[in-house]
């Protein structure tokens, strides 16, 4: 009696790269996605005022929960006289306080700005260190800061979710999450490595002018052919030319 065959189990496929993670999207949907925002926006900038990497990592810890034109308006002064963690350290609580007062929570961010630039100081020689494990031990910086930080002033493919970034890959289904440690996992292993230098830029940008909180400006918006929003109004792309300055 012969003995039955064994199946010989078929090699696995590798999925697709987004298969991996929960996206609405193949990776040639992506892909044009990205690639029409490096056309519109070929050199996307943060709004965020700053003059060197110290004074970056400032704003970005004054922006928590408030807006990068407020958060411009009191850092101006403020710069010019406190660019680096001594002359910050110099300045002393009290008058960066003075500097901040418009900022939400500005008390609390006075403490930390002249936690931090202790910390600068006294730990990393008064440069702003270019690693994540580094930038979050510091006071005030949490992840997106690190990821901000990072991006901006050290070049790197980094992700940082804001509230921006969260609703348009939920609303999107782009990067669909509870959290913005979610998403930024979702988007960092679905977005191109080619695209990764800019994305977070150009989705803060995309989800800040045209795909707006309130109603979504869907005839402004040159992925509207390719948008799977439930609540999108037209499917027609707008046309993609590029964006004088970069930013709006």
């Amino acid at each position: 009696m012969q003995k039955p065959k064994s199946k010989i189990a078929a090699p696995r496929r590798k999925p697709p790269r987004s298969a991996k993670w929960k996206t609405a999207y193949t990776p040639e949907e992506i892909h044009e996605i990205f690639r029409r925002f490096s056309i519109q926006r070929p050199e996307p900038r943060g709004e965020l005022e700053h003059v060197n990497a110290f004074t970056l990592l400032v704003a970005v810890v004054l922006s928590a929960q408030a807006t990068d034109a407020g958060v411009n308006k009191a850092t101006r002064a403020l710069f010019q006289v406190a660019d680096t963690p001594e002359k910050m350290l110099a300045l002393g609580e009290a008058k960066v306080g003075d500097h901040i007062r418009t900022i939400g929570l500005w008390r609390n961010k006075a403490k930390n700005v002249i936690a931090l630039s202790e910390a600068l100081i006294r730990d990393h020689g008064s440069q702003v260190p270019g690693n994540r494990e580094a930038l979050v031990s510091l006071p005030g910086v949490g992840r997106k800061t690190a990821n901000v930080v990072l991006n901006m002033a050290f070049g790197q493919p980094t992700m940082a979710v804001d509230t921006h970034i969260l609703r348009i890959g939920n609303r999107l289904g782009l990067a669909p999450g509870k959290t913005p440690e979610q998403v930024e996992d979702t988007l960092v292993h679905i977005i191109p490595p080619e695209f990764m230098r800019h994305a977070h830029h150009w989705l803060i940008l995309h989800g800040r002018y045209v795909c707006k909180a309130r109603k979504p400006d869907c005839v402004a918006c040159v992925i509207a052919d390719i948008c799977k929003a439930a609540e999108k109004t037209s499917e027609m792309p707008a046309p993609l030319v590029e964006l004088a300055g970069g930013a709006q």
